[in-house]
């Protein structure tokens, strides 16, 4: 028998054409074998921002190396620190209507709060730390839009974990 530890199977891409959770998901299976839990979250275009005003289009823009760079870092950095076997995180550039999946975020892990904690901490990252520029458009005109200090505050909670606090 051997006792090596194995290798979290890691993968990040950035998608510039709709998200087929589906085959994203049952790649993870494939890929995490002997899991016994399959965590996903879909991040989706919502029809109204945040102020309630009707969205016609969310727009990200992105930098090729950075963008991708950024992914790639957030995935690793999830998959060192919970206990899982798997994790995929696939985003979104470019121009999104209103219920297109924009981040797609799968954990595989033999346990379910591994696997939870994961895509938690993953999107957290996700939100405030990939590098994107987000812009809104709609009936109001464009406009940029920023992570909210809620989202900020949620991201500084995994410090404060690991801190062990």
């Amino acid at each position: 028998m051997n006792d090596a530890p194995t290798e979290t199977m890691v993968r990040s891409e950035l998608a510039f054409t709709r998200i087929d959770s589906a085959a994203w998901l049952q790649e993870l299976r494939e890929r995490g074998g002997g899991h016994g839990a399959l965590v996903s979250f879909e991040g989706v275009v919502r029809p109204v921002t945040k102020q309630g005003e009707p969205l016609d289009r969310l727009i990200l823009d992105h930098h090729p190396r950075m963008t991708v760079s950024s992914l790639e870092r957030i995935a690793r950095d999830g998959a060192a620190r919970f206990d899982i076997c798997a994790l995929s995180v696939v985003h979104r550039a470019g121009a999104m209507a209103p219920g297109e999946i924009i981040v797609l975020v799968g954990v595989a892990s033999d346990h379910r709060r591994a696997a939870f904690q994961c895509a938690d901490y993953l999107m957290d990252r996700l939100k405030t730390e990939a590098v994107f520029w987000k812009r809104e458009q709609g009936p109001f005109g464009e406009r940029w839009i920023e992570p909210t200090q809620n989202d900020t505050e949620d991201r500084e909670r995994w410090n404060e974990e690991k801190a062990g606090h």
